[in-house]
């Protein structure tokens, strides 16, 4: 397990899934100093056994906090495997995601809908009891606070979270991927998206003091200032892009803003440098995220 000390009290941990192009696409964070351990995202159920093999190697026997983002399976779809190990730990969820925790399958049907073969690639969730869920906006953590935003857009339930000057974002700045000399980014709008929302939250995030953003998709950044405008810069031209050409037919649609925004977006500036399992991978959710965003141009009606 190649897990990445990042600090003495930040660990990235790689879930990497069993199909091409899924590397280097989720990751879980721990975070512990001499009191405490949390865990941020554990990720779906699929990936529970690596996580849990990164948690033996780095001797965790405890753990305090599970902070989730939010509750879609990638990122919170093995929390209940994870409790069978860990049955003192507290996850925080936003409340709307709460019931959704506790009896899972209106959350595993709905995935199978929108995700098909990813969804069955994530694996099915296993229920939550309600015990070990907790919603709070600060959260006493050893000797620092879990300061908690509430940050919707990306799903009505997504929260950011702070510790010290690290800034844990979910997918409410985006999908990030790290490389040598540039960096990829792009907006992941599933059904649901709320652009308003997106707005709003990135606007929040862009008022907190940190100097750290990590990503659950995937890596971390400490050009924080730099990506948070990018993303909200990103955000514009995408909504100005989509709406001209919300009117044509998929696949047309499809190419048109695909080739628009690849020739248009910095963040998209460097996609013929991924990888080709990754580019296969992120060109099957960019078309997703185009669909997604003109339902919620069109439900909105309003740029």
């Amino acid at each position: 397990m190649m897990i990445e000390h990042i600090f003495d009290n930040l660990h990235l941990i790689p879930l990497n899934l069993p199909e091409e192009g899924f590397h280097h696409f989720l990751c879980a964070w721990l975070y512990r100093d001499d009191s405490t351990v949390i865990l941020v995202d554990p990720g779906p159920r699929s990936t529970v056994p690596a996580l849990l093999q990164a948690l033996e190697e780095m001797r965790i026997r405890h753990i305090d906090h599970i902070l989730l983002t939010h509750i879609h399976l990638d990122h919170a779809g093995g929390l209940g495997l994870l409790l069978e190990r860990y049955p003192d730990a507290r996850a925080i969820c936003h409340p709307k995601g709460i019931p959704h925790l506790i009896e899972p399958a209106k959350l595993w049907e709905a995935s199978k809908r929108v995700l098909y073969e990813t969804a069955v690639l994530y694996g099915e969730p296993a229920p939550v009891a309600e015990k070990n869920l907790d919603y709070r906006r600060d959260i006493p953590a050893g000797g620092s606070t879990v300061t908690v935003y509430e940050t919707p857009g990306h799903a009505p339930h997504h929260l950011c979270y702070r510790i010290g000057d690290m800034l844990f974002t979910g997918e409410a700045a985006g999908i990030f991927y790290p490389m040598e000399n540039d960096l990829y980014l792009r907006i992941a709008a599933p059904p649901g998206f709320d652009l308003h929302d997106y707005r709003r939250s990135l606007g929040i995030l862009r008022n907190i003091d940190a100097s750290v953003l990590c990503y659950s998709h995937y890596g971390l950044s400490f050009e924080i200032r730099k990506l948070l405008d990018l993303a909200s810069a990103q955000t514009e031209l995408w909504a100005t892009v989509i709406e001209k050409y919300s009117v044509l037919p998929s696949p047309l649609f499809e190419e048109r803003i695909f080739e628009t925004l690849l020739a248009q977006d910095p963040g998209l500036s460097c996609f013929h440098q991924l990888p080709a399992d990754v580019k296969k991978r992120e060109t099957y959710f960019l078309n997703n995220s185009f669909r997604g965003f003109r339902i919620a141009l069109n439900r909105k009606g309003d740029p």
